[in-house]
């Protein structure tokens, strides 16, 4: 059952489908894409944003153009989603656009470069069963199920199967109460908000960020909390520096040859015995489980991102559970196109 799939995997549909390719976004994700499909001997015949974004300007050679300038030019075509979204408007576009061209989204890692095709689940068959073998309800394992197949064939449907809020999350899964909070990658202080909303006694929280901008308005924001305090450092499994670069915005760009020096440290070394931990930080939940060995003997609760890297939404499993295996482990996927905020909830 878990490697049946009723369609064909996303890249092998791309190559063969019989009529124009046109990319939907541009940026990063487009930049991975177009990347991939040189790799892979697949063309792309054009460009297009929404309306709203269009300038008529160059990317990677095309000129980005409206839906209705390409229709004009090629008739029907086959849409490579490049984007990621959860603004309601934007989503019902993306639907929208689905109901009137074939669209598929080549899922590209936000971090790390290894890209789930045939040859990838040949060679991790055994630890993508194990780790749904470790999930601890029925509704984990059909979320498993909808994000592998979707991340195999980039068909949007498989989403729509699997979303729900986060409120089911913290209300049925995490029931915080009387809390001391560690946030791992706190931005600006969002997720300092969304514990409170569900955990107001305020006994201790630790907001932990490292891109230098980010951390100046945590700090503004978390400022009349009596028991908060913010850590300016990158999260990994053992202490070091990271260079953050400038203007990255939320997600912070890391890399060892430029930007700005930020301390990294770990979990354990933070000494602030947490009872709830949430960790988004771009690709470094593996490492953060490595620096959190101590830490995690007291079974905190986790609240994990699982999609940064390829693998995350079941080497995250195992790696927990080989850490702690008296952790009961969930999979939950809220509201995101295309498979992000795919957490992992551990209790």
């Amino acid at each position: 059952m878990l490697f049946d799939f009723d369609y064909p995997n996303v890249w092998d549909a791309l190559k063969n489908a019989g009529q124009p390719i046109v990319l939907y976004g541009m940026g990063n994700g487009a930049d991975k894409v177009l990347d991939e499909f040189q790799r892979r001997g697949i063309t792309a015949a054009g460009v297009f944003a929404s309306d709203d974004f269009v300038r008529y300007q160059d990317f990677r050679g095309f000129t980005v153009k409206k839906q209705s300038d390409l229709e004009r030019e090629l008739g029907d075509f086959t849409v490579a989603l490049c984007f990621a979204s959860a603004l309601p408007d934007v989503t019902a576009h993306i639907r929208k656009v689905a109901r009137e061209h074939e669209l598929l989204v080549p899922n590209v890692p936000v971090a790390g470069v290894e890209i789930l095709d045939g040859d990838y689940l040949a060679a991790h068959r055994e630890q993508l069963a194990e780790a749904y073998g470790l999930l601890a309800d029925e509704q984990s394992k059909k979320v498993f199920k909808g994000a592998l197949d979707f991340f195999y064939t980039g068909r949007l449907p498989y989403l729509d199967a699997i979303d729900s809020e986060k409120d089911e999350a913290f209300r049925n899964i995490l029931r915080l109460h009387h809390e001391s909070y560690l946030d791992l990658g706190a931005y600006r202080g969002d997720t300092v908000d969304e514990f409170l909303r569900y955990d107001d006694s305020d006994i201790s929280i630790t907001a932990v960020e490292p891109n230098p901008k980010n951390y100046q308005k945590l700090c503004e924001h978390i400022a009349a909390l009596k028991n908060a305090r913010a850590v300016h450092a990158g999260i990994a499994g053992k202490e070091g520096v990271m260079y953050v670069t400038k203007g990255a915005g939320r997600m912070s760009a890391l890399n060892t040859e430029r930007g700005i020096g930020v301390p990294v440290t770990t979990v354990d070394a933070l000494n602030c015995a947490p009872t709830y931990i949430k960790a988004d930080i771009e690709g470094m939940e593996s490492a953060m489980l490595r620096g959190a060995a101590n830490t995690l003997k007291t079974k905190p609760k986790l609240n994990l991102a699982a999609y940064h890297r390829t693998g995350d939404f079941f080497e995250l499993i195992l790696q927990l559970h080989e850490l702690n295996p008296g952790y009961q482990i969930y999979l939950r996927k809220h509201p995101y196109i295309p498979c992000w905020d795919l957490n992992l909830y551990a209790i």
